[in-house]
């Protein structure tokens, strides 16, 4: 998006040449930080603060990306809910979640519904394909997010369309 809102020629030059020059960061929606984003068991992040929460060097950060609409992430939240209160006292893990149809982040793609990933003290970014169950998801936490049970093998399979317990957006709906 323009710098400036105001269509003058010089601000319409100045966004033709930063974007024939490569120079254009894409606009990423964001929604403002809740006041108590880190009140409940489960943290609440936002596209702004992303990098500012998830890039700590004290903690895995294990993300739960889903929409407000999709299913399977309504199925899950009763049990990320159970996971983050099982971590609430461990300062070595964060259990968070954000709302990808209102918050986006540059460098994190979200394919489908819910997108678990974890993003370890090391700056790893690990995909989770195990099973959806509190005690696949503790042991994978409890393992430094290294060890995946139930339905899912390492990181570097490709994610599959209809892949069971994710949804795709549906049409007219909107993705990171």
């Amino acid at each position: 998006a323009p710098e400036s809102a105001a269509l003058t020629a010089e601000n319409v030059n100045a966004f033709a040449i930063a974007f024939k020059n490569g120079e254009l960061k894409p606009h990423l929606n964001s929604e403002e930080e809740p006041a108590d984003w880190d009140a409940a068991p489960v943290k609440v992040l936002v596209g702004k603060k992303f990098h500012d929460r998830v890039d700590d060097k004290t903690k895995d950060v294990f993300v739960e990306f889903y929409a407000p609409w999709c299913g399977h992430c309504k199925q899950l939240a009763p049990i990320w809910d159970k996971l983050g209160e099982a971590f609430k006292d461990n300062a070595a893990v964060m259990i968070a979640k954000m709302d990808s149809t209102a918050n986006e982040v540059e460098d994190v793609k979200v394919q489908s519904f819910p997108t678990l990933k974890c993003f370890q003290k090391d700056g790893t970014v690990v995909d989770y394909k195990g099973g959806r169950t509190l005690d696949a998801m503790k042991a994978f936490v409890d393992s430094g997010c290294t060890k995946q049970e139930e339905g899912g093998a390492g990181e570097e399979e490709p994610e599959e369309e209809g892949e069971e317990g994710e949804e795709e957006p549906e049409e007219g709906e909107e993705t990171a």
